[in-house]
Order: structure tokens, then C-alpha cells, then sequence
């Protein structure tokens, strides 16, 4: 047994051999860390090379943000700039800039700061004989109302040269941007700045007179564009920026460089315009699929025309040395936290396992690795909390229950609730009523489906009636089954109202995985026929009949054990993805269904099921041996059954 567990656990690892996480080395470029986005990476070497923007969509925690620091580490260093700007003497609301080689930015500031001090304690000197002066000469001359005399001009005098005569800081530059002892091109991350922070701005200054004013050009602020320069300015979800601000960034792109002025209107900073300050960054823009859709069209059309779009890959190939670079990525995530021990190759092993189960395809590996590497460090909390030298897989089974998300965690809360009030129920016979499976984010839930069947209100034609968001997918279920419901009983479905319930409907479900639930549901209430609620079932309907894949299976498989069901039905194109943990493989049969015919033969009860049944299997037949004749259903807009090819 423990050799077949060996054996099973080198298979995981894909034959790589290790004792611990330690043994395993870690590549000092990150872009060389990057793991599963081959092409992605490619891109980043070209654009890096060339200078050119890049555009990465796809799921959140695929290594967006990554690949545009490793991109930063590929751009040149010797081309980096410092920034200073001045005051300027004939317009001090216009400030001057000046760009220099960089390290020079910090000498010249530190000298004019020298300077600016030795011309202070020199007018301190003056001052301070002056202001000494005329009171003693008041004395000598008048007594003690020479005195008073004396000191009443020493403060006009006072008074009159704090105007007259600058100030010796208002000759020091502020250096706006530094690149002083950086290793690489700068990386500067813009995601939902505000307009200031992204374009620069100008404080408020509260003292706008009276010799206690700050000059314009110290009150200029570097934005992340300027921050940038000649590195890699960074923006997730980019279509979460005003419409205004994507305007300035495409502004900026086109240009290289952008003036500084202050972002609020009613701030005295808004009178206040620097000369253009340079900006030639490499933007990597990112986001979901969405955020093309937000996207200012020139901006896009701008990284696009120069540069390169680039899809994230959420998933890869369960290969051997795709699992071998799984390996590594655990390495890399211990390395990177420094706060727990190395994984034993047991644990490994089981991040794999977890790796196959996220994906929710067969034969695939996820590459959603942040959620991922927040199993590896909860994972590895617990072993430092038990002072355990290395983290065990015990460790990641207990992660996996501690690290549940909220969707899980609600989830929980749901079936727990459900069960309290026998929402669901998981034993006996109920005409209508069936078990279905829906995802929440990662989490399966039972999503009790009532279906009842009534004689049309209307004198036009039937309606599908049904809960809320679920509307859509109750119709394209209804409609499907309409067509198997005419040819199997020769009841027309147009003379009849379809009433569904989708018992606590969740809002968060999405897509028609339900259908074959709705489907089952109203046949049951149509024909009378109990159903099994010790089943639960998932999987699309075709018109044809035919059951289609749909995501999630594991959840849901999963959901259904916890909610006490013992028998479930998935597609049978999904067999292959079902990756459920060990602790529900006993509780609950998994049973493939290709059509209607197979799901209704698992759920159905009672007396009248098998001459139903046979109904159903002589016109299954017809359709497989390609002689069902075209049927038009009423209300169908895809105009009934087509033809078998």
C-alpha cells in the first residue's frame, strides 16, 4: 500500500525527485517563474525588447501583475533619468524642468541646498547687525525715544527686506523623480489610482501671501506616469479609470511626456502648470474580459496598434512536466513568504491534487496560482503554529478546510439552513420536485427546482413562469423539453402555463446547467410521476434530448454529499472531471447520463415510470436512427426539431 501511494504521489510530482521544497531551485528572474504562460511570456520578452505596450485580459490571480514586473527587470537600466524641476522667475506658476543622467538629480539638489544655507546664515548676519544698529544709534542719538525710534525702523526694515528679498530655498530645485541606487527600470503600479496620483498634481497651499507662501514648483507632485519614466507603468482593471483620465493616459503615450497642473479645480494648485515632464513609460494594461468594453476605444486602439493583446490562460495540461513546474511554484511561493517551512513531497503532492480538482476540467491544471499559493501559506501557518519543521499534507487538508472561500463558506451556511428547514429533502418521492446542482463562485449549493404544469390562462398561447434571475434558463429548458414532450405524448406545451420555482433561489447562479433539472421537474408534474429526491443531477439539455457537459461537476458532486443525497447525475462527457476528495467518494454514487432517456430511468418511481420510459427510449431510438421528421413546435423560434445530419 505504500508503495502504491510512492508510486501515486511520484506521478503527481512528475517523477521529479526531492525531499523537501528546499532541494528544489528557484530561478532569480521572475520572469523565468512565471509558470504555464508560455506565450504570455514570449510576448513580455518582445514588448520588453522593443518597447512596446501590452494588454493582458484574463482571470484574475493568472500573473498579470507578475509579468509586468519581470518585464520592468527585462527593460535596459542605463537609460534611467532623474527629474528635477525650478522655480521659475518670470512666471513662478509656470515651474521649470530639467532632466539629468540619474544620481545626478540627488548631487545637484544636495548642492543647492548647501548653497541656499550658506546665503541664509549670511542674510541672518546682515540682518542681525542691522536689526542691532539702528536701536543703538537711536540711543546715541535721542536717549530712550531714540530707542523706540531705532527699533520701529529696525522692524520696517525687517518687514520691508522679508519682502524685497527671496528666499534662499526658493533657488533649490525639488527633484521630482529619482532612479538614485535602483537595480532595475522603474515598476510603478497604477491600479485605481485617482487622476493626482496617476497624472501628478499641485498641493493646496492654505498661505498664499504674506512671505509665508510655499513656491509653486515645491509643491509639485510626480504622478505614477512620471514615476515611470522609462520603465513600466502597471494598471489593473484599467476600465475602472474615468473616461477622463484615459484620455490624459493616451495623451501621455502619444506624447511622452505630460504637464503637471493640480487636479482640483477650487485648489489654488490649479493655477499652477509645469512645463511638460517627461514620461516615456511601457504600459501594461490589464483586466477581465469586461474591461475591454470600459476601455477608452483610442486608448485601446493605441496599445494595440503599438503593441500586443495578450490572453491569459487559466488552466494547462496535465502533463509531467507541467506538474514538475507545480513543484516549483510551491518552492517559489515558501521562498517568497519566508514565514513558514518547506513542503515535504507529500504536501506537494497534494497542491497538485488540489491544482487537477481547481481546474474543473480533466486532464487540466489551474493556473489561477494566487488562491492556489493562499493554500500553500495557509497550509504552512498551521505547521509553524504546531512548530511541525515541515509542512505535511495534513497540513494542506486542514488548510483546505480552514481556507474555504466566503462563497464556500456561505455555501455551508445555505445547506445548513436548508437542511434545519427541510428546504431540500434527500429521501422519498415528490411529483415536481427535483434535486438541482448550481455553482456559486467555487461552491456547489442543492437548488431545489418545484415544477407545476396548468391549463393556459391565456387564450393566446402557454407561458414559462418562473423565480427570478432564473427566468432565462427555465425558458431554454422549457422550450427544449417542449419538443421531446410533443413527440413522446403528443401533448402540445403551447396550451399550457409551466410554472417553476427555484426553491431560496441564489442569485450568484448562473448559466443552464439546471436544465436537465427543470426538464425532469415539469415531465414528472405533466405525467404524474414521482421523483427520487434521494437524486440530485446537473447537465444541459439539447433539443435532441441528448445531456451536454457543463462546469462545476466537482462542487456540485460535492454539495450534493454534504446535503446527505446519495446518488447524482452529470453528463457522461464530464466523467473525466470529477475530482471530488476522498472523505465523499463513499457517500455518494456518481451515475454518467448521455440523454433524457438515462436521466428519467435514475429519477423516476412508481407504477407508471416503465411505460414511460419505454416511450421515451422507442423515440430516442427514432432520433438515433436519424428518421425523426422535423416538428414545429409553437413558440419555438428555433423552429422545432431539426433534421439529424
Amino acid at each position: 500500500m505504500d508503495e502504491e501511494v510512492a508510486r501515486d504521489t511520484g506521478d503527481l510530482l512528475g517523477g521529479l525527485e526531492f525531499e523537501t521544497t528546499k532541494d528544489i531551485q528557484v530561478p532569480k528572474r521572475l520572469v523565468d517563474q512565471v509558470i504555464g504562460q508560455e506565450h504570455a511570456v514570449e510576448v513580455v520578452r518582445k514588448a520588453a525588447t522593443q518597447r512596446r505596450h501590452v494588454m493582458m485580459i484574463g482571470t484574475p490571480g493568472t500573473g498579470k501583475s507578475m509579468l509586468a514586473k519581470a518585464m520592468a527587470e527585462l527593460l535596459p537600466k542605463e537609460e534611467l533619468q532623474d527629474v528635477l524641476v525650478y522655480h521659475n522667475p518670470e512666471d513662478p506658476h509656470n515651474p521649470k524642468v530639467k532632466v539629468v543622467p540619474t544620481g545626478r538629480g540627488k548631487e545637484i539638489t544636495s548642492q543647492a541646498k548647501a548653497e541656499a544655507k550658506e546665503k541664509l546664515q549670511a542674510r541672518n548676519t546682515l540682518m542681525f547687525f542691522l536689526l542691532m544698529f539702528f536701536p543703538i544709534l537711536g540711543v546715541l542719538w535721542g536717549g530712550p525715544m531714540g530707542l523706540l525710534a531705532g527699533v520701529i525702523a529696525a522692524a520696517i526694515l525687517f518687514m520691508a527686506l522679508r519682502h524685497v528679498m527671496p528666499k534662499e530655498t526658493i533657488f533649490v530645485p525639488k527633484l521630482l523623480v529619482s532612479n538614485v541606487a535602483k537595480e532595475t527600470a522603474p515598476y510603478v503600479d497604477g491600479t485605481g489610482a485617482h487622476a493626482g496620483a496617476l497624472l501628478g498634481d499641485v498641493r493646496h497651499d492654505p498661505f498664499q501671501s504674506g512671505g509665508l507662501e510655499t513656491p509653486a514648483h515645491e509643491r509639485v507632485e510626480a504622478g505614477a506616469i512620471h514615476k515611470a519614466h522609462k520603465g513600466v507603468l502597471f494598471i489593473d482593471e484599467i476600465n475602472t479609470l474615468r473616461i477622463e483620465s484615459q484620455q490624459s493616459l493616451l495623451t501621455a503615450l502619444q506624447e511622452g511626456e505630460f504637464s503637471i497642473t493640480g487636479q482640483s479645480e477650487r485648489s489654488s494648485g490649479a493655477m499652477v502648470k509645469t512645463e511638460p515632464v517627461p514620461c516615456d513609460f511601457v504600459m501594461v494594461a490589464a483586466g477581465n474580459l469586461d474591461a475591454i468594453k470600459g476601455m477608452h476605444p483610442a486608448l485601446r486602439s493605441r496599445i494595440k496598434g503599438d503593441g500586443y493583446e495578450v490572453y491569459m490562460k487559466d488552466t494547462m495540461d496535465d502533463l509531467p512536466e507541467n506538474r514538475r513546474k507545480l513543484v516549483r511554484f510551491v518552492s517559489q511561493e515558501v521562498h517568497k513568504d519566508g514565514k513558514i517551512p518547506h513542503f515535504d513531497r507529500e504536501a506537494v503532492a497534494e497542491i497538485v491534487r488540489e491544482a487537477r480538482r481547481r481546474a474543473g476540467r480533466k486532464g487540466q491544471l489551474t493556473l489561477i496560482l494566487r488562491d492556489l499559493g493562499g493554500l500553500v501559506r495557509v497550509g504552512g501557518d498551521i505547521a509553524r503554529a504546531e512548530s511541525a519543521p515541515l509542512t505535511l499534507a495534513k497540513h494542506i487538508l486542514a488548510a483546505k478546510r480552514m481556507a474555504k472561500s466566503v462563497e464556500q463558506q456561505l455555501a455551508d451556511q445555505y445547506l445548513e439552513h436548508r437542511k434545519e428547514y427541510q428546504v431540500f429533502r434527500s429521501k422519498g418521492a415528490e411529483i415536481g420536485r427535483v434535486n438541482g446542482l448550481a455553482v456559486v463562485g467555487d461552491s456547489g449549493i442543492v437548488l431545489p427546482i418545484i415544477a407545476e404544469v396548468t391549463p393556459a390562462q391565456s387564450k393566446e398561447e402557454g407561458r414559462v413562469i418562473a423565480t427570478g434571475r432564473l427566468q432565462e434558463i427555465a425558458q431554454e429548458a422549457v422550450q427544449n423539453v417542449s419538443a421531446i414532450i410533443k413527440k413522446m405524448t403528443g401533448q402540445d406545451m403551447s396550451s399550457k402555463d409551466v410554472h417553476i420555482q427555484f426553491v431560496g433561489t441564489y442569485e450568484g447562479v448562473e448559466g443552464d446547467s439546471a436544465s436537465i433539472s427543470v426538464a425532469t421537474a415539469v415531465i414528472s408534474a405533466l405525467e404524474g410521476i414521482p421523483v427520487d429526491q434521494g437524486v440530485a443531477m446537473t447537465g444541459s439539455l439539447s433539443v435532441r434530448g441528448d445531456v451536454l457537459p457543463v462546469g462545476g461537476v466537482t462542487y456540485k458532486i460535492e454539495a450534493a454529499a454534504q446535503a446527505g443525497i446519495k446518488k447524482v447525475l452529470i453528463p457522461k462527457s464530464n466523467l473525466g472531471d470529477v475530482l471530488i476528495e476522498e472523505a465523499y467518494r463513499k457517500q455518494i454514487e456518481v451515475v454518467p447520463v448521455e440523454h433524457i432517456e438515462n436521466v428519467l430511468e435514475h429519477a423516476l418511481l412508481g407504477k407508471k415510470k416503465q411505460g414511460f420510459l419505454d416511450k421515451i427510449k422507442e423515440w430516442a431510438s427514432e432520433v438515433r436512427l436519424g428518421i425523426l421528421e422535423r416538428t414545429s413546435i409553437p413558440g419555438d423560434t428555433r423552429g422545432g426539431v431539426p433534421p439529424p445530419s
